[in-house]
């Protein structure tokens, strides 16, 4: 039998190696990862694993953050429209 991914709407920000603020602002928390030097490392657990530039930090619909390799990024994911709601 075949089966095919659902789809799903993620957040997401490729970590560059420069962009410092908007990984900060993406992140929501320093619980979810931290800078040391120009390493952005993100928590697993207790864990806390390095994301090297060119790595995607996704937003999981639990709350918690992954890395994504750029290329299997490119794979799964494509931009989604941004859709506007009426107040």
């Amino acid at each position: 039998m075949k089966y095919r991914k659902k789809p799903v709407l993620v957040d997401a920000l490729c970590w560059t190696g420069a962009n410092f603020v908007d990984m900060e602002t993406f992140l929501e928390s320093p619980r979810n990862g931290f800078f040391r030097g120009d390493a952005l490392y993100l928590y697993a657990g207790e864990t806390a694993f390095r994301v090297v530039p060119g790595t995607w930090v996704i937003r999981a619909s639990t709350g918690g953050y992954h890395p994504c390799r750029g290329d299997a990024f490119e794979d799964v994911y494509e931009a989604a429209e941004t859709f506007h709601h009426p107040v």
